[in-house]
């Protein structure tokens, strides 16, 4: 009769925990229901992209010297630098440089690296292509600034959820009593 006793306490123990479990994710899933909803309807809302977002690299080919060390600090060697010397003014000349953004991993070595600043990150993440050959942009493509979601009167900007709280919370404190 002892083991029957303590199965019973066993399964009353057990209950218990199931209950409360249950009980925690209800409370969870309660807490979510005051949440604003994070959807975003793409092409006509974008969200803004952070400080330091690695997007698309742009390049500015009058300051490259072609030292190739954007080439040496890639994991994958992907910019292509073609260059020649200069017997004249013993100095290397850029011929030709490209990335292929199909293979690229967006790590930023090569940009900061980079001795001359010719390199840097902009905001833009719409690289998608029917074809991959499209990706594989050349100096002219890559010196191409690309247009700010910001300035882009098309498009609905979604700032992220903490500055849309805070923003909230101005407009509810800037209420005075008469507005009542």
């Amino acid at each position: 009769m002892f083991p029957m006793v303590t199965g019973f306490m066993s399964y009353g123990q057990q209950t218990i925990r199931a209950a409360r479990y249950i009980g925690q994710s209800f409370i969870i899933t309660l807490s979510h229901t005051n949440r604003l909803p994070v959807t975003i309807h793409y092409p006509y809302e974008k969200s803004i992209t952070s400080e330091r977002f690695r997007g698309r690299i742009h390049f500015e080919f009058d300051k490259c010297i072609a030292c190739e060390v954007c080439v040496r600090v890639c994991p994958i060697d992907l910019p292509v630098v073609d260059w020649r010397f200069e017997k004249d003014i013993k100095k290397k000349q850029l011929l030709n440089y490209s990335i292929d953004f199909g293979v690229c991993i967006f790590c930023g070595n090569c940009v900061e690296y980079c001795p001359t600043n010719c390199l840097s990150m902009t905001e833009e993440y719409e690289l998608s292509t029917y074809d991959r050959h499209e990706l594989n942009y050349n100096q002219i493509a890559l010196s191409r600034l690309p247009i700010s979601i910001i300035g882009d009167y098309t498009i609905q900007t979604i700032m992220d959820s903490t500055q849309r709280k805070m923003d909230k919370e101005k407009s509810w404190n800037s209420r005075t009593i008469t507005d009542y």
